[in-house]
């Protein structure tokens, strides 16, 4: 297993044992969902709600090492912890308080890599929901893979049910036309 996996393993583990709502998303996900490709970090969300990230901020600083100086006052700012694992991988805790990253939490499944390790990682429709939103370049080719490998086991309606009100947000109509242009070309 490579080192981005072996911390995927352990920021799974370690968020186990907080007992916080979580799943892996980012790189991770695609793995699972995806054709794979290199990732080189871990990305998760964490759910903390607004105004209650101050306990979950506090509580995973205890079990992880800060990357940078100021990682508390910048997930404070930014709803996004900067921290590292044992092995020195980077590891992006968003703290999550939207509905659909409450709804995307619940519908987490868990990933056996193995007999003895297991990863929870989002859907693959939340995985395409957060790609379409997020709509860089690289997330686009993440979001073709995605549908290329699940194809038909996709559920486009959840996919729209929930991307339809983040692109209001970012007034971004353009995503929704590009994505229903890959659905049909699979």
């Amino acid at each position: 297993m490579n080192g981005v996996l072996d911390a995927a393993v352990e920021v799974d583990q370690l968020l186990q044992r907080t007992g916080l709502p979580y799943c892996l998303i980012g790189g991770i996900a695609l793995q699972r969902w995806g054709q794979p490709r290199t990732t080189l970090d871990v990305d998760v969300t964490v759910m903390t709600q607004f105004g209650n990230e101050e306990p979950a901020i506090q509580q995973l600083v205890k079990r992880f090492e800060p990357r940078i100086t100021d990682a508390v006052e910048f997930a404070r700012r930014s709803r996004v912890l900067l921290v590292q694992t044992s092995n020195g991988v980077g590891v992006d805790i968003a703290l999550g308080a939207l509905p659909f990253e409450s709804r995307m939490i619940a519908r987490s499944t868990v990933w056996e890599l193995d007999e003895a390790r297991t990863l929870r990682t989002c859907s693959a429709e939340d995985l395409i929901v957060q790609k379409v939103f997020a709509g860089r370049d690289q997330d686009w080719v993440d979001v073709q893979r995605v549908i290329e490998v699940r194809r038909s086991s996709l559920d486009h309606a959840l996919i729209r049910q929930e991307l339809e009100p983040l692109l209001e947000l970012t007034e971004d109509h353009a995503a929704a036309d590009r994505l229903e242009r890959l659905f049909g070309n699979h």
